[in-house]
């Protein structure tokens, strides 16, 4: 009976795990022993025709999971059992089954499919997110939203700009998947050291031949395994990935609070409970739940790293830890992505509640633009901020306008005319570059996809 969630289905998504179950990973495998026996054949090694009986036998409709576990629970050695099995499917021809290999150069070369496939999944879903925050930014480009530092209503900004810093964040996440995917997605044919002894006078060939056989390039030089350095980048690079939507979520969860309310995630009114007791209630469940998986994705970075240090060679440590942070750090990628991408695509966002809340301290979070008003009028800097501050303190104290105050002082009134206090207190008015930046930022990362769409045809 399974037991961790995503066993049970509650977390990810199907197509990730045909990836990672027994019979996706026992299908790479398979393909990887038929890879190389094709390598061999080309270089005249075995004969074309044992060649293509290994190859065409090297599925899981011929080499069934269950027998692969019988053999296994009699060997006690995982890929050992797939090449008995397969040998076994194959007649005569399986005499030619994994020559000159040993289980690494297969386990790591299969490793290395799931996780092109899995990532090719996870970059379609960064796609889709970039998409969407592209579309919010440029539709929300001047939907005033107050800006708050330290948790303090700061300056005006706008909803565009906020979703235009998510979007160059998740850009850069786009660039740095990327990047990493070169050195990660490696295989190898190298025998029990690296030296590639047991594969003749052909070894290098034959290895080659083998990754162009399966997409993948191989790797620049590896022991017994390929050097986990490389699998603790892409795990750290999910880990940083999830730590940025766990902010976009906890901004939304933030918003969401009914004293505050101007974004919440989507909420099926005719059919979700928000509380077992409570019927009123509408939780950021969504949110909750990247933030909450976001941790199980950082916690995974530390027993990857500490996968990169081995017995000379090779030993077996890393076998039992990859069991576990690889289709979890990939099933759990892909699934917080797609749940950010299905909550911003249902996003509700009250305009006029962002309104309120910009009036909801009387135009006092217009105090830096009076004061710099009063400067370019004049006034020394810390004079005009000085006087700014006192009369931002009196209007807080007095439930007073801070217009009010404005128009009562002599001081201010001695060097500001009402209209230019008026037009100094305007938020529309006090957006700096803002709608420049968001238009900036979408037509450079709309410029980066058009590269990345050139470059993977």
């Amino acid at each position: 009976m399974p037991i961790l969630p995503i066993d049970t289905g509650r977390y990810g998504s199907a197509e990730m795990d045909k990836i990672f179950n027994d019979e996706g990973k026992l299908q790479r495998l398979l393909e990887v022993e038929a890879a190389l026996a094709w390598a061999h054949a080309q270089v005249g090694d075995i004969p074309k025709e044992d060649a293509e009986k290994i190859i065409l036998t090297a599925t899981v409709k011929n080499v069934k999971l269950e027998r692969v576990k019988e053999i296994e629970v009699i060997i006690k050695h995982d890929l050992m059992s797939v090449v008995m099995a397969l040998s076994e499917a194959c007649g005569t021809s399986g005499a030619y089954v994994h020559l000159g290999a040993t289980s690494n150069d297969i386990t790591d070369t299969a490793l290395a499919l799931q996780l092109r496939d899995s990532i090719n999944i996870i970059r379609k879903t960064l796609d889709a997110l970039e998409n969407i925050l592209i579309t919010h930014s440029l539709e929300e480009i001047n939907t005033l939203i107050i800006g708050r530092t330290h948790g303090q209503h700061a300056v005006p900004t706008t909803l565009g700009f906020k979703f235009a810093v998510w979007l160059r964040e998740v850009a850069r996440h786009v660039q740095r998947l990327n990047e990493c995917s070169k050195r990660v997605l490696v295989g190898k044919m190298s025998g029990a050291v690296g030296t590639q002894a047991g594969l003749g006078v052909n070894a290098i060939k034959i290895q080659t031949l083998t990754m162009k056989k399966l997409g993948i390039s191989p790797a620049d030089i590896s022991t017994q395994i390929i050097q986990r350095d490389v699998h603790a980048e892409l795990i750290c690079v999910f880990a940083n990935l999830a730590s940025s939507l766990d902010k976009f979520a906890l901004e939304i969860r933030e918003l969401q609070r009914p004293e505050i309310s101007e974004l919440s995630e989507p909420f099926e009114r005719e059919s979700q409970i928000g509380s077992s007791t409570m019927p009123q209630k509408r939780n950021p469940e969504l949110c909750e739940r990247i933030c909450g998986l976001a941790r199980i994705l950082r916690s995974l970075t530390v027993p990857t790293m500490e996968n990169i240090a081995i017995w000379h060679e090779r030993d077996l440590t890393q076998s039992s830890v990859e069991r576990f942070t690889i289709p979890e750090s990939c099933i759990l990628m892909e699934y917080i992505l797609s749940l950010m991408v299905k909550i911003l695509a249902g996003l509700h966002i009250d305009r006029k509640k962002m309104r309120e809340n910009i009036d909801l301290t009387q135009g006092r979070i217009m105090s830096e633009s009076v004061m710099l008003t009063l400067t370019r009028k004049g006034m020394g800097r810390q004079d005009a901020h000085h006087l700014i501050r006192e009369l931002s303190l009196e209007s807080e104290l007095k439930h007073q306008p801070f217009k009010e105050a404005l128009y009562e002082n002599p001081q201010v009134r001695t060097i500001l005319s009402k209209e230019e206090i008026d037009t100094a207190l305007m938020p529309e008015k006090y957006l700096g570059t803002a709608v420049i930046q968001v238009r900036r930022i979408v037509e450079k990362t709309q410029k980066e996809q058009k590269r990345q769409r050139k470059y993977s045809a």
